[in-house]
C-alpha cells in the first residue's frame, strides 16, 4: 500500500517552472494473526486499560491499524502526472520515498485540481507495482499546494495547538490517539480560516508519527482547517508496531521548519505552536537563525509537567531574548486572533 503525504511546490523568484515535491510511504499490513499484531494490540490494552468492547471500536480499531504495518524497502514507486508518467525513485530502509519533478505552466494547468480558498492545488496518481501483487491494496493519489515565491505562511504545530491531545499527560497522549475521536482545540478553525482568507498558506509541522498522516489530514479536513502541507516524524521500531513511546518534539522539527523556509526564501512565517513541550524553544532558535523571516510567533499556553507560573516565566524569559513583539502568548483562539489583529510582528 502507497501512502502520499500532501506536500506543496515552489517556483523560484525568476524561474518559468514548478519544483513539485512527491513524498509518502510503502507498507504492508501484518498478517490479521501474525504473532506481531497479536502482540502489539495485547500492549496497548495493557497500556490503555481497555476491555474487549473498546478494542472493537471503530475508533480504535481505525487508528492501531495505521502502525500495524511492515515497511518495504526497495520499492520502485511511479507516479503519474499532467498526463506523464514520472519514476518518484525506491523507498529507503524506513518505507519512505521522495522525489521532485518539476513542471511548466501547461503542465500545471492541466493538473490543477481545485483553486479557491485553500489555494491551488494540482493532483496526482499513483501506479500500481509493476511486480501486480496480489496482495496489492489500491493506491490513492496525491495532492501537492502550489505556494507563490512571495507572501505569508504559517507554520503549525498539530498536537495541543489546533488538536486537543494533552502531550503532557502520557496516558491521556495515547487515549486521545487511539481511544477517542480527534477534537479540535475550540476556536481555532475560525483564526486559521480568517488568515487563510487573507492570502496565508499553511504547512502543519508536528512530532506526530508519519503513520497517523492520513488521520491527521482526514481531521484538518472534518475541522475546517485550512489544507496545507504535512510534515510528521519518523517513527521507527524493529517491528513497526507502536510498542515503543510515541515521539517527542526534537531536532527533527528544527529541521522540517527551517528546509521549508529556506525553500521559500521571499516568504515570511507566522510561527504557531504550544507550551506542552518545546515549541516556544525551537521557534525562538529559528527566529535567532532566520530572524529575517520570522513575522511572529504565538504559542498556546497549555497545562504542562511544570505549574502554571513557571511556564509563564519560561515563557516571558524567552520572549526578552527576542525582538519586542515577537513572541505572544494565548490561551483562548480568540486571543490569538487578537494577537495578529493587533499586529504580531506586523504579520499580516
Amino acid at each position: 500500500m502507497i501512502v502520499f503525504f500532501p506536500t506543496y511546490a515552489t517556483r523560484p523568484a525568476g524561474r518559468d517552472r514548478w519544483r513539485v515535491a512527491i513524498a509518502g510511504m510503502v507498507t504492508r499490513p501484518l498478517p490479521p494473526r501474525s504473532r506481531r499484531r497479536t502482540l502489539a494490540i495485547a500492549v496497548l490494552k495493557r497500556l490503555l486499560d481497555l476491555d474487549e468492547e473498546q478494542t472493537a471500536s471503530p475508533v480504535f480499531q481505525r487508528r492501531a491499524e495505521a502502525f500495524l504495518f511492515q515497511r518495504v524497502a526497495g520499492q520502485p514507486v511511479r507516479v503519474e502526472l499532467a498526463g506523464r508518467v514520472y519514476d518518484a525513485g525506491q523507498t529507503d530502509r524506513s518505507g519512505h520515498f521522495e522525489a521532485m519533478i518539476e513542471l511548466d505552466d501547461a503542465e500545471v494547468q492541466r493538473a490543477t485540481t481545485r483553486c479557491g480558498p485553500d489555494g491551488r492545488w494540482i493532483a496526482y496518481a499513483g501506479l500500481a507495482a509493476e511486480d501486480h501483487d496480489a496482495d496489492a491494496v489500491p493506491t490513492p493519489g496525491g495532492r501537492v499546494h502550489l505556494v507563490d515565491d512571495l507572501g505569508l505562511s504559517v507554520i503549525s504545530d498539530i498536537d495541543d495547538t489546533v488538536k486537543e491531545t494533552n502531550v503532557a499527560n502520557r496516558r491521556e497522549l495515547l487515549a486521545n490517539t487511539f481511544v477517542r475521536e480527534f477534537r479540535a482545540v475550540s476556536g481555532i478553525a475560525d483564526v486559521y480560516r480568517d488568515w487563510q482568507a487573507r492570502g496565508a498558506a499553511f504547512h502543519y509541522v508536528s512530532a506526530s508519527p508519519w503513520q497517523l498522516a492520513a488521520c491527521l489530514d482526514g481531521f484538518l479536513a472534518d475541522a475546517g482547517l485550512p489544507s496545507g502541507s504535512l510534515h510528521l516524524k519518523l517513527f521507527r521500531l524493529k517491528d513497526s508496531t507502536p510498542l515503543g513511546r510515541l515521539p517527542s518534539r526534537k531536532r527533527s522539527k528544527r529541521r522540517a521548519i527551517e528546509r521549508i523556509m529556506a525553500e521559500f526564501p521571499g516568504r515570511r512565517f507566522l510561527l504557531v505552536g504550544d507550551s506542552g513541550e518545546r515549541d516556544p524553544e525551537v521557534y525562538a532558535a529559528v527566529a535567532r537563525r532566520r530572524g529575517h523571516q520570522v513575522a511572529g510567533i504565538a504559542i498556546r499556553r497549555v497545562p504542562g509537567r511544570s505549574p502554571p507560573v513557571k511556564i509563564t516565566a519560561r515563557l516571558d524569559r524567552l520572549a526578552r531574548r527576542l525582538p519586542a513583539g515577537t513572541l505572544g502568548v494565548f490561551d483562548a483562539a480568540e486571543e490569538l486572533g487578537e494577537l495578529t489583529a493587533q499586529g504580531l510582528s506586523n504579520a499580516f
